[in-house]
């Protein structure tokens, strides 16, 4: 049973046009599956509108929230009124976004009355636009020839009480999604299924997070055992660059895991971060297509995509700081690191690269700008002790750094590939501040100031990219 999960994410359903184009994709790819299974995310800006409806009406503003269901409610219905005839299913449709949203208007009452949103209220909050897509984009399929059936994933995946990032509970939610899926499979039906959402054993409902769309899918993937996964959006696959910074960026025919979840988690926004586990486990393919120009192949994402020599992509991170703690009296002290991080953990703060001298004498890493009051105050408590003795001279943050990262995995069987990196960025005049490599030598990472990193990433496009391709090395 050849078995296709598709993705839609929130510009491929952004409008009745976009909706019209998604449909007409899915439409094309029925007859060659024999189980297709679609997951949509709510129509573009509608989850940040919901969420400022709620976070406003906690802060006491009873208007805010009423505004957003209005507007909320108009585009619902302009996209409905474009799609479907005059007639009972319109109506129903109609019905049924009317419904939804009189729910998020009494949810934002009661967050008003009370003065808080809690993450369990603001999951509950934030999945009703999924709820209304999927409803559209469902009885948009069944009169162009698909038969199909909205399917809240709150039925099928199942996940811990993370309410706001929640992890999914693989084996409870295979077990759902069989039961619940392949009767409409049998039925020759199409599931539309909300991205985004899920619950939690007790059937409280739960999400994956912003952007969570495309993990519902892999996990989907991962529980139908399907032979691919396709992530839809709005341009050709992955990119060599952000092509805002880099216009000559290409599509990348071919990727590894490895190499994808480097880039998500270096700031590539084509996938979310969490995407990529759940298809790893079952080795299926993962493709990024465009909607809007669907003959394009994309990028296809495999277990092994190496290519000797091959830089496969620069990407940047902006918004970050780097921390450094420093002392001569840290030189040979066990336990300086550990602790260091420790304290940063305690604050929730999230540690994206860590650089460290072999000296011993000092130890930075980076992390949301945001992040960084809190985390000096800790580490002030943690190594109290070590500053009264002066073993540690001082924490210091330096704001305003961007993390650029070279992603390729064939970079690990090729010699002199750092030092093109670094010739490129001195010719550029740009400066790096620190470095870091993982061992498994898929990515290098640079630290340089926020007024360097377009030219940065703009010189190692050009001469580690581009040129190597232009020599004749690139096999993809």
């Amino acid at each position: 049973m050849r078995t296709l999960v598709i993705k839609f994410g929130g510009t491929s359903v952004g409008d009745a046009t976009a909706i019209e184009q998604a449909a007409a994709v899915t439409l094309q790819q029925v007859p060659k599956w024999d189980r297709l299974a679609v997951v949509v995310s709510a129509l573009a800006g509608a989850t940040d509108a919901l969420i400022r409806g709620a976070d406003t009406a906690a802060s006491g503003d009873d208007a805010t929230y009423r505004s957003v269901a209005a507007d909320l409610r108009a585009r619902h219905y302009q996209a409905v009124e474009a799609l479907l005839p005059p007639g009972s299913a319109r109506q129903a449709l109609l019905a049924a976004v009317d419904r939804y949203l009189d729910e998020y208007v009494s949810f934002c009452r009661s967050v008003h009355v009370l003065g808080e949103a809690t993450p369990r209220a603001m999951d509950a909050i934030s999945s009703l636009g999924e709820r209304i897509c999927a409803r559209i984009f469902s009885a948009v399929l069944n009169p162009r020839g698909a038969c199909s059936e909205p399917v809240d994933a709150n039925e099928l995946i199942v996940t811990d009480e993370r309410f706001g990032m929640a992890s999914p509970l693989m084996q409870p939610s295979a077990s759902r999604v069989c039961a619940r899926l392949k009767p409409l499979f049998e039925r020759g039906l199409v599931p539309v299924v909300t991205g985004f959402l899920a619950a939690t054993e007790g059937g409280v409902t739960s999400t994956l997070g912003r952007g969570g769309s495309d993990f519902s899918a892999a996990i989907l993937g991962n529980c139908l055992d399907a032979d691919e996964v396709w992530i839809m959006t709005d341009v050709d696959g992955v990119m060599t660059a952000d092509p805002r910074w880099v216009p000559e960026a290409r599509t990348i025919p071919l990727l590894s895991y490895g190499e994808v979840a480097e880039l998500a988690y270096f700031g590539a926004k084509v996938l979310h971060p969490r995407t990529m586990r759940p298809v790893v486990v079952k080795d299926i393919p993962l493709c990024v297509k465009n909607t809007f120009n669907p003959d394009c192949p994309g990028t296809r994402v495999v277990r092994d995509a190496n290519e000797r020599g091959a830089v496969k992509a620069v990407t940047a991170i902006h918004g970050l700081s780097m921390l450094t703690v420093e002392g001569r009296g840290m030189l040979g002290v066990p336990g300086i690191a550990a602790r260091t991080f420790s304290a940063v953990a305690r604050q929730g703060a999230s540690v994206l690269m860590i650089s460290q001298a072999s000296s011993e004498q000092s130890i930075c890493f980076v992390l949301r700008t945001e992040s960084v009051p809190p985390v000096i105050a800790g580490l002030q408590d943690e190594l109290a002790v070590e500053f009264a003795r002066r073993d540690i001279d001082r924490v210091s943050a330096l704001d305003d750094v961007v993390i650029v990262t070279v992603v390729g995995s064939g970079m690990r069987a090729t010699p002199g590939i750092a030092a093109r990196v670094f010739g490129a960025l001195g010719q550029a005049g740009v400066n790096v501040i620190a470095i870091a490599q993982g061992s498994s030598e898929c990515s290098v990472s640079l630290v340089v100031s926020s007024q360097d990193a377009s030219a940065a990433v703009r010189s190692i496009h050009q001469e580690v990219i581009l040129n190597h391709r232009a020599a004749g090395h690139d096999h993809g």
